[in-house]
């Protein structure tokens, strides 16, 4: 369930006078390890909403954990839930450069029990804030990150659905057949040259066999990263900033959460 709390009236001693307070988004940064890696993430909150609330990890793009990701993980926090935006290369690696990006998210991807570790970590930091019912859990992610919560899903992570934007779609493989547990929505750039129709095709072909619960919305002649107002800066052609797949992605996630975490 979204919570909107734009303000909170207060009442002041002297004469009982209405005093408006703007709610605040609050941030913090937490240190985590990965045997010697130094990984740092952020977790945001809302703190006028009190109690415990769903907790949303967030998966940054190949690039690192930058401005982009931090901004998406304060805007779940602005609807109702604790986010935690997760670092997956640690040592505060952050870069403009296809070249480097690719190194980083190759180091990662090339093992896929140290990608979902790697993962789960952040999950793990997400988990351990008071702030989160623990019970109502999901990640999002973009681009590699995209991919990455669908290695989650397919590594038996504990929370309730995965949401992919523009990720990479690896395939479900065969050891998870009747086993994903969380569900599995993706949003998917039709013109995203990056992955091919075959690969799209092979993608939903193995989530059937696996019996997966799993949803993908595709967004007619849209490019990778279109959720990125930004994504136009890296000289690429296949990245393409789109505002309505944006808007829709985004109201479509807050649909499928809404959903997930209604119980």
């Amino acid at each position: 369930m979204r919570i909107f709390l734009p303000l909170l009236i207060l009442y002041c001693s002297a004469g009982a006078t209405p005093v408006a307070v703007l709610a605040e988004v609050q941030t913090k940064s937490v240190e985590y390890m990965d045997e010697d890696v130094t990984l740092t993430g952020h977790l945001y909150w809302d703190d006028s909403i009190e109690g415990k609330r769903p907790g949303v990890l967030l998966i940054h793009e190949w690039w690192g954990l930058n401005d982009y990701a931090r901004r998406r993980a304060r805007m779940l926090a602005e609807l109702g839930y604790v986010a935690f935006a997760a670092d997956m290369y640690g040592n505060n690696q952050v870069t403009e450069q296809p070249s480097q990006a690719q190194e980083w998210m190759q180091e990662i991807t090339a093992d896929v029990e140290l990608w979902r570790q790697r993962a789960g970590l952040g999950l793990a930091q997400l988990k351990a804030s008071d702030l989160v019912d623990t019970a109502k859990t999901a990640a999002i992610g973009y681009c590699f990150g995209g991919g990455t919560v669908l290695q989650m899903a397919y590594g038996g992570a504990d929370v309730l659905g995965v949401v992919s934007y523009h990720g990479s779609l690896p395939a479900a493989p065969a050891e998870v057949v009747g086993a994903i547990k969380p569900e599995i929505l993706v949003l998917h750039g039709q013109a995203d040259t990056f992955i091919a129709p075959d690969v799209v095709t092979n993608f939903q072909n193995k989530l059937e066999e696996a019996g997966a619960n799993w949803e993908m919305d595709i967004y007619g002649g849209v490019r990778h990263s279109f959720t990125n107002p930004g994504a136009g800066d890296y000289g690429i052609e296949n990245l393409k900033y789109d505002a309505r797949a944006d808007a829709r992605s985004w109201a479509r996630m807050q649909a499928f959460f809404d959903e997930l975490f209604a119980h």
